[in-house]
């Protein structure tokens, strides 16, 4: 089983910069693709952006593509989100997930808020 464990959130001036981890606990997690989502109050969870095992592919939201970046360093098993040019919109709680064919795992979610 993996356990994610996400961290680095916090309240941020719009057009500021945070950068969010994701530590994963378990084996095998550098065979896993992972991503983030998030969830702002009233609103369903949606996707920000992933990666796959090996780092080579990535995907983002269209809402966050060319401010957001994921990258990950399966020596360290962390997965980073670094955010640029934040937006009031970004606010919401970031959870990481962790896939693998029938596998499925979800950390608990670090809270983001965007200030003006």
């Amino acid at each position: 089983q993996v356990q994610l464990v996400e961290s680095g959130g916090g309240l941020v001036q719009a057009g500021g910069s945070l950068r969010l981890s994701c530590a994963a606990s378990g084996p095998s997690f550098s065979s896993y693709a992972t991503g983030w989502f998030r969830q702002a109050p009233g609103k369903e969870r949606e996707f920000v952006a992933s990666i796959s095992w090996d780092g080579v592919n990535t995907y983002y939201a269209d809402s966050v593509k060319g401010r957001f970046t994921i990258s990950r360093d399966n020596a360290k098993n962390t997965v980073y989100l670094q955010m640029n040019r934040l937006k009031l919109e970004d606010t919401g709680v970031y959870v990481c997930n962790a896939e693998r064919l029938i596998f499925s795992y979800w950390g608990q979610g670090t809270q983001v808020t965007v200030s003006s």
